[in-house]
Order: structure tokens, then C-alpha cells, then sequence
């Protein structure tokens, strides 16, 4: 049961979201990713509620609200895609269909 919460001010707080999202219900976690590179926020969070319905009604009163600033963008967090492996070698000489 997560929710993704898009276009953050850069200037949300782990706290900031836990009481905007409380009003809908109990809020297990909030994450917040940050750039590796900078360690810079990166203008989203993932928020975990604890029903299905408190993620429901959080996403209904929060999708396209303004707060700090911006308007939100809320739905239903998608499931994480797998990185894909090209596999291989790099190696040239090790393929077996090479025509010499």
C-alpha cells in the first residue's frame, strides 16, 4: 500500500508529508529519494499508508492540490521494474559465431 506523490516542493520534509498524509489515516513510512550524485531531494516521495482505503482516500483529496507551492501529482505507487542485464561478454573473441 503506497502511494507516490510527484512535483514536491524541494523544500518537503519526511514531517511535512506524515501529517499532510495522517489526515487520510495511518501513515507507515515516507521516503524520500535523494540524487547520488548530489544528495540533492529529488521532487518525489513514496508514502506508505496502512488500508488500502486510507491510500485511496489520501490519493482522491490530494491528486492535483496545491501544497507548499506546487500542485501535487498522487496515485497508486507502480511496482518497481527489474534493471535489465544484457549479459554477455565483451570479449569479441568469444563469440561463437564469428566468421573468420
Amino acid at each position: 500500500m503506497s502511494v507516490y506523490v510527484g512535483n514536491l516542493s524541494y523544500d518537503a520534509t519526511q514531517d511535512d508529508l506524515t501529517q499532510a498524509f495522517a489526515e487520510y489515516g495511518t501513515v507507515k513510512s515516507v521516503q524520500l529519494p535523494k540524487d547520488r550524485e548530489t544528495g540533492r531531494f529529488r521532487g518525489f516521495a513514496f508514502v506508505e499508508m496502512g488500508t488500502d482505503a486510507e491510500e485511496s482516500a489520501a490519493i482522491e483529496a490530494l491528486d492535483g492540490a496545491e501544497w507548499m507551492g506546487r500542485n501535487l501529482k498522487v496515485n497508486k505507487a507502480k511496482p518497481r521494474e527489474e534493471k535489465r542485464s544484457f549479459g554477455g561478454s565483451w570479449d569479441n573473441n568469444s563469440r561463437s559465431d564469428r566468421r573468420y
